[in-house]
């Protein structure tokens, strides 16, 4: 029996990751699609053209400090230490012991 619980908490985790990733799929495949009848002096379109958006130089030097990716897994450690002791003690309390007489 808890072979067939397992195989199905596998399978929940497989699916949870599917669902994660189709939800995130969207905003990651996003393209700019340019407005119709062209752009550029030629336009025909009555309506004012809105001002371009103001480009975006992202800063490629350095990165994360190791300082700071050390202090993340530490944390990181020591919260999954604290949850391993929290679920341990809970499965021992639920544990039946034998009482002797």
């Amino acid at each position: 029996m808890t072979h067939i619980r397992r195989i199905l908490a596998a399978l929940a985790t497989l699916a949870g990751a599917l669902v994660a990733a189709t939800a995130a799929a969207p905003a990651a495949l996003a393209v700019r699609v340019p407005p119709p009848g062209g752009a550029g002096p030629a336009r025909t379109v009555p309506w004012p053209m809105t001002p371009a958006p103001p480009q975006v130089h992202t800063v490629v030097i350095g990165g994360m400090p190791g300082w700071q990716i050390a202090l993340i897994a530490a944390g990181a450690a020591l919260a999954a230490a604290a949850l391993a002791v929290l679920l341990d003690r809970a499965w021992a309390a639920r544990k039946v012991h034998p009482t002797t007489t």
